[in-house]
């Protein structure tokens, strides 16, 4: 996300508390493997998802995002051959709530990769009356067991006008406190990963820590660079996402 905004904002300094918080997902699709991939289907249009590095959003012709991934896959002519990346999780729902058939580069981000359907069956009969919400990144089985599927957005604004009063929320654990924060009165109930462990909690978000924070802010670094062929092609189909979800 911090290439993203310095792609958006080439003349802005752009900081990262930790220039080491990459993202898994990101990191399983490398744009050398990504370019080869993309050779080998000459016909078909590239829609990535945004949590992609910079040189892959520059092989790409438009850019998603977990909330608007179906509506733009939906705009597409139906004709189209489309490759979808780098995550194979949100690409299959994409392709159940679209209707359309999509070629997926088989990329996942670990952390939704890692929660125990096992344990959201037991919080399920433990608790009948809550909803199970989900994020699209999840696995298909995970996303069979769930009310109401959904962007990190979608799920905060689910929580709050939901008539639940206790929800099983299955993504990345760190949402948690931006729901006890909106809705105080619910309660919200943690999927541990497989095997009980708390593996399903981003190591990547963790490493900006306040005080990361506080010394990137006095010291103006480390700062996100890149080669401007690079931005600038990367720029292109975010800006025609941004202009396809007017």
């Amino acid at each position: 996300m911090a290439e993203t905004a310095k792609i958006l904002s080439p003349e802005k300094i752009v900081v990262l508390p930790d220039i080491d918080a990459g993202c898994s997902l990101a990191d399983d699709c490398p744009a050398d493997e990504f370019a080869s991939f993309r050779e080998s289907h000459p016909d078909h249009l590239v829609v990535s998802y945004i949590n992609c590095t910079a040189a892959v959003k520059a092989q790409s012709d438009l850019i998603c995002t977990s909330s608007n991934a179906v509506d733009l896959v939906k705009q597409l002519p139906e004709e189209q051959p489309v490759l979808f990346a780098p995550d194979r999780n949100l690409g299959r729902w994409v392709e159940r709530q679209s209707g359309r058939e999509l070629t997926l580069w088989p990329g996942r981000c670990f952390v939704h990769e890692t929660f125990s359907e096992e344990a959201l069956i037991k919080l399920k009969l433990d608790h009948p009356d809550a909803e199970v919400i989900a994020h699209p990144e999840c696995q298909e089985n995970l996303l069979d067991l769930a009310d109401f599927i959904g962007s990190t957005s979608k799920l905060l604004v689910h929580s709050e006008t939901s008539d639940c009063d206790t929800f099983i929320v299955v993504t990345e654990p760190g949402i948690l406190h931006q729901m006890k924060q909106r809705v105080p009165e619910k309660t919200l109930l943690d999927v541990p990963g497989l095997d009980g462990c708390s593996c399903n909690a981003c190591p990547y978000m963790r490493m900006n820590s306040l005080e990361k924070l506080r010394d990137c802010l006095e010291t103006l670094s480390p700062q996100i660079t890149m080669e401007e062929s690079i931005r600038s092609k990367a720029e292109a189909p975010i800006r025609r996402m941004l202009e396809m979800s007017k």
